[in-house]
């Protein structure tokens, strides 16, 4: 018993070693650009859907330019159960 975990904790650290270099590569990637929108921009047109209780819908943000205010929320794992 303990030469089979003494063999399996050996493979794991081999396997850490063998893949640090990946590890490190992946932390040396560029920055994402900057995003183009500054505060007080108009926000792009872009079209969501959205659960009417029965089926889905399609709304654009120009459905709603000049005519009411629209505030976007994410809630992260809202509904999901998870």
């Amino acid at each position: 018993m303990r030469k089979a975990v003494s063999s399996t904790l050996t493979a794991l650290m081999l396997l850490a070693v063998l893949m640090s270099p990946q590890l490190q590569a992946d932390e040396k990637k560029p920055a994402p650009p900057p995003p183009k929108l500054k505060v007080g921009d108009a926000a792009p047109d872009f079209k969501l859907q959205y659960f009417t209780g029965n089926d889905l819908k399609d709304v654009n943000l120009s459905d709603y330019r000049g005519k009411k205010n629209v505030v976007l929320a994410f809630y992260v794992f809202a509904f999901t159960g998870g």
